[in-house]
């Protein structure tokens, strides 16, 4: 198996080309399902149907007209992604391996705060927005009308929590902490909030609880990608520890192509199947809890997993590439000192 290894090392770019395709078919899949089930374009599938190069059920009665012209639109995007990709592999020959590996890291750590920022603007700005709403004094600041607007979750959703989500985006661009400490701090201090209301003041809501449990999902899948940048996971075998680095490599290798992306892509393809999918079901319906004057985030909670998935099988790729040049080094290494 070492030795296959050493062999596939050989060819970088080859291993730099499917790692890049496979993080470009990951972001193809999700504007795929992001362009059928939300903005609602026939998608890939139907417009092969359409060409019978694809089955697409006996109720389908072929494209035309708008959504036609839709359906060649995301196929040109597939294409030019792809073909860009490829470009772009023989145009950087020269890259290392972990060149490539660092650039991916870096792709799932923005990708990670983006996400710890969201679930901090939002977690705040929505536990504000339900606690004026539940002590009657929310029409005092935006009026009767916007009142009974935020009481709907479609409405929330939409002009307060999208928006906030998108600065966060920019503020993941312009800083580089991922915001772990913070964000398990956050955790305590609302545990410790509803711990001295209950207690000392006898006062507690149901957005109190929404607000830990919203977090505390946040902390604990967002932080996976990052652990495993930092090798910092629980490895349950007494074998590894006294492998080689070669042999380390092996097991990171061989692990992140077969176990790593394959349970990441699954995630993706069982959660977004269709309309009624557990991930696609909540994000279209903007579901919430029916706990009276609760957050109205639950909904985002089923994107927890979109943003597990991706960042996890984004850092996977680097921890395969990764990995794999520590062949193409340690062979470099050899022929040095011979």
């Amino acid at each position: 198996m070492i030795s296959l290894l050493e062999k596939v090392a050989g060819y970088p770019r080859l291993l730099r080309g499917l790692a890049a395709l496979t993080s470009t078919l990951l972001v193809l899949f999700l504007l795929d399902n992001i362009l059928i089930y939300a903005a609602g374009w026939p998608g890939l599938r139907q417009l092969f149907a359409h060409f019978g190069l694809a089955s697409a059920g006996n109720s389908f009665k072929g494209l035309e007209g708008a959504a036609l012209l839709k359906g060649g639109i995301e196929l040109l995007i597939c294409v030019v992604a792809l073909i860009s990709v490829v470009g772009w592999v023989f145009r950087s020959q020269s890259r290392a391996l972990h060149t490539d590996a660092d650039m991916y890291s870096a792709i799932s750590a923005f990708v990670i705060r983006a996400a710890f920022w969201s679930v901090f603007l939002v977690g705040v700005t929505d536990m504000v927005i339900s606690f004026l709403r539940v002590e009657g004094l929310l029409s005092a600041f935006v009026g009767e009308s916007l009142t009974t607007q935020l009481g709907r979750s479609i409405f929330r959703g939409t002009y307060v929590h999208y928006p906030l989500i998108g600065i966060s985006i920019l503020i993941a661009a312009f800083t580089r902490s991922l915001g772990f400490i913070w964000l398990s701090l956050m955790i305590v201090g609302a545990e410790f909030l509803i711990v001295i209301t209950r207690f000392v003041f006898s006062y507690e809501q149901a957005f109190m609880g929404d607000l830990v449990r919203f977090w505390y999902a946040a902390l604990f899948l967002f932080a996976s990608a990052y652990t495993l940048l930092h090798d910092g996971h629980v490895r349950v075998d007494v074998l590894y520890a006294g492998f080689s680095e070669r042999g380390k490599a092996v097991t990171n290798s061989l692990g992140s192509l077969l176990l790593g992306l394959p349970i990441c892509w699954t995630i993706l393809i069982l959660g977004t199947a269709s309309k009624g999918s557990v991930i696609n079901s909540p994000l279209l319906s903007f579901e919430i809890s029916q706990s009276g004057f609760g957050m109205y985030t639950k909904y985002l909670m089923a994107a927890y997993l979109l943003i597990f998935a991706i960042s996890m099988a984004i850092q996977f790729t680097s921890f395969f590439l990764g990995n794999m040049a520590k062949f193409v080094s340690q062979d470099e290494s050899n022929s040095a000192q011979g």
